[in-house]
């Protein structure tokens, strides 16, 4: 069967939660739709990575020697209809019917921005942003305008955590941000001689910024997020979505620089890490059973079996 959704996932030093990542989305997900590539970032515990890429040998894993290169390397090689987007602190707990997803797209072409798989109605109560409803495939599916949204949850447009997208938009994006001129991407690609002469004199961040290079995960999502909403008129304004199916559970690097701020718990990578060695694992169920009101959370749905 051929594959309809790209699935780019980007890990660094969270085995134990990629694999909670890769396990609930192929338990609820159509695991012979999707090609998930892994880009993940070698610098500590190698062994694990190993161990569990060979828990799941469909995926494609690309070690990060350049991320900027890597990922759009990646974006070269997709040849399905939809891009996925993951990060390993993301859990699945649900599902919606993907015939019902594919209709959203083909039936709503010309203002679908996205199909988000983290939303909810509830998630916007009070919050004064419009939620309106259209009827697809006999189901109830919703949408909102975040070019017009009143939060930062709604404003916020392109993201890496489950939120599906046609391959043509993430292309239109990632060009956007990007400075197309092959002499300059030649003379100021990361890698490049000059670029890595001026490291040794002065800070090369803003430098690569303006060409808009990729440094991690956090500047793909930002610098495209930034550019949907100064270009809002070019693209798509609504996000739809049925119901909840995903949360980002955060006990330790959210997205692999920035501190998390809603638990100061113990749960370092080293320890997560030492305890996938000895067998540990996310216990899906349990957050099935206890599913979260929101789509980040903290320690309190991070529960761990023994397998």
């Amino acid at each position: 069967m051929k594959k309809l959704i790209s699935n780019i996932v980007f890990t660094k030093n969270r085995p134990l939660q990629l694999n909670a990542y890769l396990e609930s989305l192929y338990r609820f997900f159509p695991a012979q739709l999707i090609q998930t590539s892994v880009i993940y970032k070698a610098e500590m515990f190698e062994q694990e990575y190993e161990r569990l890429f060979k828990s799941f040998p469909d995926c494609i894993v690309i070690k990060e020697k350049d991320f900027h290169g890597d990922f759009l390397r990646v974006i070269g090689r997709v040849d399905t209809p939809y891009i996925l987007f993951g990060i390993d602190d993301v859990v699945y707990f649900d599902s919606v019917d993907f015939e019902v997803v594919d209709r959203t797209f083909r039936e709503n072409s010309r203002d679908i921005f996205g199909f988000s798989f983290k939303m909810a109605p509830e998630l916007f109560k009070d919050t004064g942003d419009l939620i309106t409803n259209a009827l697809i495939a006999g189901r109830t599916v919703h949408k909102l305008n975040w070019k017009t949204g009143r939060t930062a949850s709604s404003r916020y447009s392109f993201e890496l955590c489950a939120t599906l997208y046609t391959a043509e938009l993430v292309r239109r994006i990632i060009d956007g941000t990007m400075n197309n001129n092959p002499l300059i991407h030649k003379l100021f690609a990361p890698s490049s001689f000059l670029i890595r002469t001026m490291c040794k004199v002065v800070s090369t961040r803003s430098t690569l910024k303006s060409f808009g290079y990729f440094y991690n995960p956090n500047t793909l999502e930002s610098w495209c997020c930034r550019w949907c909403q100064r270009n809002a008129d070019k693209i798509p304004g609504y996000i739809y979505f049925q119901e909840q199916c995903a949360a980002a559970i955060q006990v330790n690097m959210v997205n692999t620089s920035t501190d998390n701020e809603l638990d100061k718990c113990d749960l370092t990578v080293e320890k997560l890490n030492e305890m996938y060695k000895q067998g540990y694992r996310f216990d899906i169920n349990k957050l099935r059973e206890n599913k979260p009101a929101q789509t980040h959370c903290g320690q309190a749905y991070f529960k761990l079996e023994r397998t």
